[in-house]
């Protein structure tokens, strides 16, 4: 079974997305780095992964690419597309706990 949230979050504190390793708790803004351009960076990781699933199905039908690779890539942009929703869930769910609070 793919587990999108947990491969993300390895990507992340590894540093695989496109930015630092994640920092320690106390000096979490001395890195430069923010929470947008890290969302920033996975969303263009998985509209290019998007792509390139595409591109290797179609070479796929065409006969350039092994069944195998089309399967792989189809894999990964099914695993960074499930990755996606669910931040997009948490992230409408913060929304909305942020809109029933009393002010």
């Amino acid at each position: 079974m793919i587990d999108p949230i947990s491969s993300f979050a390895s990507k992340l504190s590894s540093g695989a997305v496109g930015g630092p390793a994640r920092p320690a708790a106390g000096n979490f803004g001395a890195s430069g780095v923010d929470f947008g351009t890290a969302l920033q960076q996975v969303a263009a990781d998985a509209a290019q992964s998007l792509k390139t699933a595409e591109a290797v199905s179609v070479a796929g039908m065409e006969g350039r690419a092994s069944a195998q690779r089309v399967v792989e890539a189809v894999m990964t942009a099914e695993q960074n597309l499930q990755a996606a929703i669910a931040i997009r869930d948490k992230v409408v769910n913060a929304y909305l706990e942020l809109t029933r609070m009393a002010i």
